[in-house]
């Protein structure tokens, strides 16, 4: 294994060119991660650091058969190369390839993370190799049959689990803060290079598993949508027909009052039932035979219910008939204004 720390200068370039645009592009100085600017940035930091990427791997800097204590202190930065790729990666904005630039964004965090376990860095599980890989790199629960929803314990448990990754991240955020100075200035001695470099390490183990859980869930939120997308419209004989929206008007009893009703101003068009009707008939909205019976226009209530007594007794109603018998045999023996004793004189 060759050292690159001294002896490629030109590596150590390209990574912090990456590492500096990702900085830069996080820090939003401009409104909107979309901007030509930004995506400026990120283009250039994702050149530099796939270049880099590329002398690593001519250079062969890391293996998984070596120990962490071979890897000399000055190349230790270098194993940070796929997870500021990942980054990097999603902060593409263009969303007709979305779904790849989180496919690559995904296989540069599992890279790194299968390196940093090779090496002993860090306690974690690894996620699954695909989203589509169900069960794995979950923890076991007996409880539950395959495809069931998580138990309470599990869920408790993974929450458990962030909570306690978000503390280690926020106490190595504070050491590095502390040792920076040093090491940037250039007075820090070996042994803090290295732990420097592991702390960073560490950090960034926790911001890939993170990144990879949004990652999982934003592919079966696209997942899910281009599903929606490609379902076929239900056929067109199920739909409602479109009606024509249905002017105002006023609807009257007969054509006497729609001549009276119509002659305000501004005044709405005027509608007898029966017309309203003949055209819901029209419309297909009701049946002929739901049209009530009329009674011809003109015609008083009183008239209309004498006609419908006498329609009554033509049937031979016999109690109807009976009524009107003695109801008339009454008025025979008792003269008008019998009994009216309210207004006497």
């Amino acid at each position: 294994m060759a050292e690159a720390g001294a002896g490629s200068p030109r590596l150590a370039e390209l990574l912090a060119a990456g590492r500096r645009l990702l900085e830069e592009v996080e820090a939003g100085a401009e409104p909107s991660s979309g901007a030509p600017a930004v995506q400026d940035k990120v283009r250039q930091g994702l050149d530099a650091l796939r270049l880099a990427a590329t002398m690593v791997a001519e250079l062969d800097l890391f293996s998984e058969n070596e120990e962490l204590d071979e890897v000399a202190s000055a190349d230790l930065k270098f194993l940070l190369l796929p997870a500021l790729q990942g980054a990097l990666t999603l902060k593409q904005v263009d969303l007709s390839s979305r779904q790849q630039h989180l496919e690559s964004a995904r296989d540069h965090f599992l890279h790194f993370l299968k390196l940093c376990r090779s090496y002993g860095l860090g306690t974690f599980q690894l996620p699954p190799t695909t989203p589509r890989d169900e069960g794995a790199g979950s923890p076991p629960d007996s409880g539950n049959p395959p495809g069931a929803q998580p138990s309470l314990v599990a869920m408790a448990m993974s929450r458990n689990a962030k909570i306690e990754r978000y503390k280690q991240k926020k106490e190595l955020e504070n050491k590095l803060a502390s040792m920076r100075s040093f090491v940037e200035g250039g007075t820090a001695d070996e042994d803090q290079i290295r732990e420097f470099y592991i702390l960073q390490i560490q950090k960034w183990i926790s911001t890939s598993l993170e990144e990879l859980e949004s990652i999982d869930q934003e592919m079966v939120i696209l997942k899910n949508r281009d599903v929606a997308r490609q379902t076929p419209a239900a056929p067109h004989g199920l739909s409602r027909p479109v009606r024509a929206p249905v002017r105002p008007f006023i609807l009257t009893r007969d054509a006497a009052q729609a001549r009276v009703f119509g002659a305000g101003y501004p005044g709405l068009p005027t509608m007898t039932v029966d017309d309203w009707y003949e055209q819901r008939r029209r419309q297909g909205i009701v049946s002929g035979q739901s049209v009530p019976q009329r009674a011809p226009a003109g015609v008083s209530d009183e008239e209309l219910q004498k006609q419908q007594q006498e329609k009554k007794e033509e049937e031979d109603d016999e109690e109807a008939l009976q009524k009107a018998r003695n109801w008339d045999d009454w008025k025979d023996t008792h003269p008008r204004g019998y009994g009216n004793r309210q207004n006497m004189g």
